[in-house]
């Protein structure tokens, strides 16, 4: 009888070696390494995805990097972004109001009434493109407002700097008077208080750069012209900006309620005076309120808690203009 062979099948062998072996102590660890996770297509040198991604880098707008400065440079400095008017009436009275704008945008096919033709009418003498755009447009452009087929663009405001408001009372052969403004946020109050120094003698009004109105459509719609004729200017720092022009002979007289002198008993009105006007809520902020030369209340009946921004900066100009006119 044959011996019985071994069933077919994968079978260790025994090693002839006895004891303990020996290996490699990790040295080939690395050449069993692999290259790592496969780089994505835009990062690989020669895939057409890789082309694309630069190719749109090359497209972007380059960011500026300039930092802004706290009022120290002279010459205009403007806003960064243009804004949009939508709406037919609100366009017709921009326009009518000679607000400055780069483009009336009139959607295709728009139904035409009265208050188109003359936005069409007014734009056109005045030199302003009008651009056709899609409703699919005007809606991106005005960011989902209720256009009407109508739109008007802005174009950045041009902030003069403070040091230059001085200068253009001296060139007038003028008294100075300058009205600042601290925490006032509305551009409506912005606008009037705009038409109220432009109304009595005023040469320019300042704002802060941060947490303050700044020169939108709403505050030229509401200044009414004026804002083509006063110069605003931009702090970066207000408080400092007040110094400075102490510096250079002006008095400071503060807006508040709680004030140690009473408007019609100013002695500061026909000197070189800046009014700061504060906000109707919080008023004046501690440190401007430091920097003032006076204190000036506006005497209203006890009923009434308070004044609009707005009004109390043309109450305080009309008192100071009477001051100089006598």
């Amino acid at each position: 009888m044959s011996p019985k062979k071994p069933r077919p099948g994968a079978v260790r062998k025994s090693s002839t070696k006895k004891g303990p072996q020996k290996g490699t102590g990790g040295q080939k660890r690395r050449s069993l390494a692999g290259r790592g996770p496969t780089p994505k297509a835009e990062e690989r040198e020669y895939h057409p995805a890789y082309k694309r991604a630069q190719d749109a880098k090359k497209k972007q707008p380059a960011r500026d990097t300039r930092r802004r400065g706290s009022g120290g440079s002279r010459g205009a400095r403007g806003s960064t972004a243009t804004e949009v008017i939508a709406g037919r009436n609100s366009v017709v009275e921009a326009l009518r109001e000679k607000i400055p704008a780069t483009a009336l945008y009139v959607a295709h096919k728009v139904e035409s009434d009265d208050r188109v033709k003359e936005a069409i009418s007014l734009a056109g003498g005045r030199g302003i493109a009008l651009l056709e755009a899609s409703k699919v447009d005007l809606d991106r452009l005005t960011d989902g407002a209720f256009h009407q087929g109508l739109a008007l663009q802005i174009p950045p405001y041009e902030y003069a700097h403070p040091d230059d408001l001085p200068g253009l009372a001296a060139d007038k052969g003028e008294t100075p008077l300058i009205v600042a403004l601290d925490g006032i946020t509305d551009p409506r109050n912005l606008g009037a208080i705009i038409r109220s120094t432009a109304a009595f003698g005023g040469h320019g009004v300042v704002v802060p750069e941060r947490r303050a109105a700044s020169m939108t459509a709403s505050a030229w719609k509401t200044a009414a012209g004026a804002a083509a004729r006063i110069p605003v200017a931009k702090a970066g720092n207000l408080t400092r900006t007040l110094e400075a022009y102490k510096s250079q002979g002006l008095f400071v007289l503060g807006l508040d309620g709680d004030g140690d002198v009473s408007l019609p008993d100013i002695k500061l009105g026909a000197e070189p005076v800046v009014i700061v006007v504060g906000s109707e809520g919080k008023g004046l902020a501690r440190l401007v309120a430091q920097t003032c030369d006076q204190i000036v209340s506006i005497p209203i009946d006890s009923a009434t808690e308070s004044l609009n921004a707005g009004i109390a900066g043309a109450v305080a100009l009309y008192e100071v203009s009477r001051i100089r006119a006598r």
